[in-house]
């Protein structure tokens, strides 16, 4: 009687584990939980072109930017500084350089001069946020390592933006509400001021600068 090929009594046995091995994973699969079908959208939930709509408004610059132009470029700085009521101003000049910043949502500044008797940069931002209907900003300088942010209105000319912001005082370890504002006179001349708590808590002009373009 002959015996049987080994090659085939193994080719017989893989084949045989193979049947096995895929009837089990057919019954695994058949066991497996099914996927919840997809639930649609709530009625009345925006589509996708109308959400895309609603960021695209709020993302374009408008009128309220254009605003912000004259103050677009190079300019001559004459800073009058306050650090008490009583007491006269520190004089300084410097310079401002301006441009528009991600596609005219925000301007962007640049400061150098003098302050207290030492070298000064500043860097800020201003900008006008169309969701909240109403200008922003932030700046930053040499003479701290905290940002000022603040919002602001514009009055009818759109001339003059008046801003509110918060800082801290590192003298009195409080917090102080502070106001400044923006008033473009022309193409080639702006003013920038700011009030501050006095000792006594009334407000009082702290900052004054003059902008002069360069010709």
């Amino acid at each position: 009687m002959m015996k049987p090929r080994r090659d085939i009594l193994l080719f017989a046995g893989s084949l045989a584990l193979v049947c096995l091995s895929l009837g089990s994973a057919a019954v695994l699969a058949d066991d497996k939980p099914k996927a919840a079908p997809k639930k649609a959208a709530p009625a009345g939930a925006p589509s996708q072109e109308e959400m895309m709509k609603a960021w695209m408004a709020v993302a374009t610059p408008g009128e309220a930017h254009k605003q912000l132009e004259p103050v677009v470029g190079s300019f001559v700085v004459a800073t009058k500084m306050w650090m008490d009521p009583g007491k006269p101003a520190e004089e300084t000049s410097g310079t401002s350089e301006s441009k528009w910043a991600l596609g005219g949502r925000f301007l962007e500044q640049r400061v150098e001069g003098t302050a207290m008797g030492q070298p000064f940069s500043g860097i800020g931002y201003t900008g006008y946020d169309n969701y909240k209907k109403k200008f922003v900003g932030a700046w930053m300088d040499t003479m701290g390592t905290m940002i000022m942010t603040s919002t602001g209105t514009a009055d009818a000319t759109g001339k003059k933006l008046t801003f509110w912001s918060t800082m801290d005082d590192v003298v009195t370890k409080k917090t102080m509400k502070i106001k400044s504002m923006l008033t473009i006179v022309d193409n080639d001349h702006h003013t920038y001021e700011m009030w501050a708590p006095a000792p006594d808590g009334k407000m009082f002009r702290s900052l004054e600068v003059q902008y002069t373009r360069k010709k």
